[in-house]
């Protein structure tokens, strides 16, 4: 499966190419594959669901690498994104095992790639997350910065969605 993108317009009136990276989408996808203690929900065609996280990775892979390529090379975000390129690279040349089990296996192990890579991309792209939620804030959104302490010790200032700052405890 592969996913073309599109020719807008900007606000000059100029055709601007975009990519077809949807992570919210590529998320949606992942969703009732994982966690892995969950059961899938019935009716869901493991077959489909891993040819689809396939056609996402195949879609965002040159993406993260492209962004990742770009920053200095000795850059930790630059040497973590395209060490889960590698990764995912290998996941996509793989297949699936015998049986039902083998297919729901690899397709988790595909949605936990896909899931690391949107990570990626969220982040070389700046798009922030949600700190509630876990989902993208998009522009259109309205949010809201909290600061918390970073493991190394500094300051970072996370976003929220503003609906979901008083609905969920967040560390």
């Amino acid at each position: 499966m592969r996913i073309e993108g599109t020719v807008t317009l900007d606000s000059h009136g100029e055709a601007t190419a975009t990519n077809a990276v949807d992570v919210l989408v590529m998320r949606q996808t992942i969703a009732p594959v994982l966690p892995a203690e969950d059961e899938l929900p019935a009716g869901l065609d493991v077959d489909t669901l891993t040819e689809t996280l396939r056609g996402h990775m195949e879609l965002i892979v040159p993406e993260v690498e492209t962004k990742a390529l770009a920053l200095h090379k000795e850059d930790i975000p630059r040497y973590c994104a395209l060490a889960c390129v590698s990764q995912a690279n290998d996941k996509l040349r793989a297949r699936a095992g015998q049986g039902a089990y083998g297919t729901l296996v690899f397709a988790r192990k595909l949605a936990r790639s896909l899931a690391a890579l949107c990570d990626h991309y969220e982040t070389l792209t700046s798009m922030p997350i949600c700190l509630a939620c876990d989902r993208t804030i998009h522009r259109r959104s309205e949010s809201m910065p909290h600061d918390r302490v970073s493991n190394s010790g500094g300051a970072v200032t996370s976003h929220t969605h503003v609906v979901c700052a008083n609905r969920a405890p967040y560390t």
